[in-house]
């Protein structure tokens, strides 16, 4: 029963990322002030997935946050239906769940997530992804890891 309630209190943790995205950036417009909660519950809720699985929830995630989009509907589900699907392959390369691997997976992840979505929309100069993007990655990391630290005190979840 304990791996039951680990498992839904997993995704509960997952949605209050998705939350937290949300309120952050929408509700009190944040946007680039605040971290990128929702390329943080992606990467981290994808390495519980399987390949196709993990696409679904990218899918999903991305056409949550494109339909608050004017200009470019559509990309950042495809960018996040790919990332998610990387994301879980990358469980069968790579095993472990220090934090030190976590925080170096999500900044990773966060800049194929920048340049994945510079490459299907153009709507940024290129020379972003050298500068902005790189301190973008930092900041998610940090936040995941705090994030995932208080996850794990608070459950007891490793």
């Amino acid at each position: 029963m304990a791996g039951r309630s680990s498992y839904v209190g997993f995704w509960i943790f997952i949605i209050v990322l998705v939350i937290l995205h949300f309120g952050a950036h929408v509700a009190l417009g944040m946007r680039g002030g605040a971290p990128d909660f929702l390329t943080i519950a992606l990467l981290l809720g994808v390495r519980r997935h399987s390949g196709s699985g993990a696409a679904g929830l990218g899918l999903a995630l991305g056409l949550m946050n494109d339909a608050l989009s004017l200009t470019a509907f559509g990309a950042l589900a495809v960018t996040y239906s790919i990332l998610g699907f990387i994301g879980a392959r990358s469980r069968d390369l790579f095993e472990g769940d220090s934090l030190l691997f976590v925080a170096v997976y999500i900044f990773l992840g966060k800049l194929l997530r920048d340049l994945f979505y510079q490459v299907l929309t153009r709507s940024t100069p290129w020379s972003d992804l050298w500068t902005v993007s790189p301190i973008a990655a930092l900041y998610a990391a940090v936040a995941g890891i705090v994030a995932l630290t208080l996850y794990r005190a608070a459950t007891s979840d490793r």
